[in-house]
């Protein structure tokens, strides 16, 4: 495998040279801002299989990291077409990533959804009825065996079939439907990038890889990337 640097002047490379550059983000991206991943060392699904209680956080102390903040520097470039997301945590909009560029395809924790007509708002705790329709505003965070929002779904397949690059960012890619995203965009011709500590089933079919923390990688994406 090339260098670490050597790997950041491709991926930057590659980021100039594609006309719809998507990224998928997981857990991973958000471990630098003090949240939990799912299959790391110290990651929740790893926590429960050793018999380890959750960590505890608190959510009003979680900011986005530099990685969060090298995407929306990204965005700004004109150099990220759509992101989707994992993520509950509402690290992305927080950092400035523009709502209509994001598919949040598990909800968020600081969002309510309307479950007829998927109207979505910010979380107070006195609303309870959709404006729209008047169906029941329900937390927007997907549970178990809860269906994923459908506009949300179906943008991320939409973008997932345009993109000619596609770089996931800190996830397994385990927790289907949303891990068939990376699928979509090879079977569409996408050159395929995975920046992640763990294995993921799609390490044969990428085209590079990275290993190393995320916050080595993205914040100095971006700076080869402005050169």
């Amino acid at each position: 495998m090339p260098d670490l640097t050597q790997r950041i002047e491709k991926l930057a490379g590659w980021i100039v040279q594609a006309n719809h550059p998507v990224f998928f983000t997981g857990a991973g991206i958000s471990t630098e801002s003090g949240l939990p991943d799912f299959r790391g060392p110290d990651g929740v699904w790893t926590r429960r299989e050793k018999g380890e209680g959750p960590v505890q956080f608190d959510w009003s102390d979680v900011k986005p990291n530099p990685s969060h903040v090298a995407l929306v520097e990204l965005q700004e470039m004109g150099r990220l077409a759509f992101l989707i997301s994992q993520n509950v945590d509402n690290l992305h909009l927080q950092s400035g990533i523009r709502p209509e560029l994001l598919a949040e395809l598990h909800g968020n924790v600081t969002k309510l959804q309307c479950r007829e007509c998927g109207f979505k708002c910010d979380n107070f705790p006195d609303l309870t009825t959709c404006p729209i329709c008047e169906g029941k505003l329900a937390s927007s965070v997907v549970d178990f065996g809860q269906s994923l929002p459908e506009k949300d779904l179906i943008e991320a397949e939409q973008h997932s079939r345009k993109s000619d690059l596609f770089v996931v960012v800190g996830s397994s890619l385990v927790v289907h439907p949303a891990a068939g995203m990376p699928g979509i965009a090879l079977r569409a011709g996408a050159r395929l990038v995975i920046i992640n500590q763990g294995e993921t089933p799609l390490d044969g079919d990428c085209h590079l890889r990275f290993d190393e923390a995320i916050g080595e990688v993205l914040p100095a994406v971006v700076l080869s990337v402005r050169k």
